[in-house]
């Protein structure tokens, strides 16, 4: 999609005032925003993703402002609603996002037309999946426009219907991108078997994860990369309750072992994700294991899909976004997240650090 060559628009960046009322906001932006706009920006506290408001000066005050957030250690800006001259606005943000080498801009839909998302150089979003407990909160649409060039290929987006399914989630939405499993049957009873096939209760490991999918797809190329022979994800655990999980990881190695699944036990380097999520003519993913406390400020382990990168960035599928936050599926579809930022939210652990990747090749 060709974007429009912006026009040169004076901008200001205001600091957003979280869980503030609309009482309290200025009165150049309550001139130009309605109260169901303002009332929607304060209802959640969304101070964990830096909010701000990006304004374009007019006569005797404001004549355009959108509220822009962001997960820290990503390569996005999310405006979430823009008010007064909406195309201004929209131009502003861009330039904003292009200053700062950003390699995104996505538009949660509750206000713009697909016509004015479209004038202003955005594509739309596909719909989310239904999820497992109904149809994902936030807007019905959403826009994205790529600061350069065309950004990557779009696949479904499906939010984990429970707090431990991330990495069943993970494993299907690739074999949807990779045409081996329909977006219709997507869906929590999916999400759900997966995971009972996949889980070392209830987090699911890599290499127990790599086994689930060759079991229930054996034509897919399965490979895992694990920098350590010793159990993982049991540091919050002891005792009986360590060890009996510490069984079953080494069961699900002699269960790789007799599949022909390959167990490398060494890091899948930035460089070898990027090489295989962006190798021409094939379909390739690779399900990363990350820590949330970039992101989300809590050191939690949680799977992601990685399909493909752009410069600086790889661009993943995250199952799981922060609805207390003021997060929507529109901040954990598509998302890309900074080189250097992955590179570190993927080691994981104590005083030794350990990666775990599962790499799904084709059908």
């Amino acid at each position: 999609m060709p974007h429009p060559v912006p026009c040169a628009v004076p901008y200001a960046v205001v600091p957003y005032a979280p869980g503030a009322g609309p009482s309290a906001w200025p009165e150049e932006l309550r001139r130009i925003a309605g109260p169901e706009v303002l009332e929607r920006w304060g209802a959640v506290d969304r101070a964990p993703h830096a909010p701000r408001l990006v304004t374009v000066p007019g006569d005797g005050g404001w004549a355009a402002a959108a509220l822009v957030t962001a997960r820290p250690g990503t390569a996005y800006a999310k405006i979430v609603d823009a008010v007064g001259d909406v195309p201004a606005a929209a131009r502003a943000v861009v330039a904003y996002a292009e200053e700062r080498g950003l390699a995104q801009v996505v538009w949660e839909g509750w206000t713009v037309s697909g016509e004015d998302a479209a004038a202003a150089g955005f594509a739309p979003l596909r719909p989310p999946l239904p999820g497992g407990t109904g149809e994902p909160a936030g807007p019905r649409t959403g826009y994205v426009r790529w600061t350069a060039g065309e950004g990557v290929a779009e696949p479904a987006y499906y939010r984990q219907s429970t707090h431990f399914s991330c990495g069943a989630v993970t494993a299907l939405l690739a074999q949807v991108r990779a045409g081996v499993v329909r977006p219709e049957s997507l869906d929590r009873e999916a999400e759900l078997t997966l995971w009972r096939d996949a889980t070392n209760f209830p987090a699911c490991e890599p290499v127990g994860l790599g086994v689930a999918v060759r079991r229930r797809w054996p034509s897919s190329s399965v490979e895992v990369f694990l920098d350590t022979e010793e159990p993982v994800l049991l540091d919050h655990l002891d005792g009986d309750e360590r060890e009996w999980r510490a069984v079953l990881q080494r069961a699900s190695r002699a269960d790789a072992d007799r599949l022909g699944v390959p167990v490398h036990g060494r890091c899948l380097s930035l460089a070898e994700l990027r090489e295989a999520v962006e190798a021409p003519g094939r379909c390739r993913h690779v399900l990363l294991l990350v820590s949330l406390a970039t992101m989300q400020g809590f050191d939690v382990p949680h799977w992601v899909l990685c399909h493909g990168a752009v410069p600086g960035a790889v661009v993943v599928e995250d199952p799981w976004f922060n609805t207390a936050a003021g997060e929507t599926w529109v901040d954990a579809h598509l998302l890309p997240v900074a080189d250097a930022s992955l590179d570190a939210m993927s080691l994981l652990g104590g005083e030794v650090r350990v990666r775990g990747a599962v790499l799904i090749d084709g059908a």
